[in-house]
């Protein structure tokens, strides 16, 4: 009974030393270690890799088609704020002189 209670001590306090420990890798984002010391995430293998490439060039086209929305939606909004005296004249004036 002696011999009991140090040791069940000594279990608890490394476990929950390890617990600590894993916690605080995974919230400052250090990669967690297997049971034989590689690394289990982040995972650099192909696919991964492949699938950043894949969605960060999805992300430049949905920019660039995002950043076409705007300037149309910007037009959009001229010609509906805009009076319509003045689009009137506008558009007489890129008709060109009348004969």
């Amino acid at each position: 009974m002696r011999l009991a209670m140090p040791i069940t001590l000594i279990t608890v306090v490394g476990v929950a030393g390890w617990v600590v420990t894993t916690w605080l890798r995974i919230k400052n984002g250090y990669p967690l270690d297997g049971a034989w010391g590689q690394a289990v995430y982040p995972k650099n293998d192909r696919e991964a890799v492949e699938r950043v490439r894949l969605l960060s060039q999805e992300n430049a086209q949905l920019r660039a088609e995002l950043g076409s929305v705007k300037d149309r939606l910007a037009n959009v909004e001229k010609i509906v704020v805009d009076d319509s005296h003045r689009l009137t004249a506008e558009i007489e004036s890129l008709r060109g002189p009348t004969n």
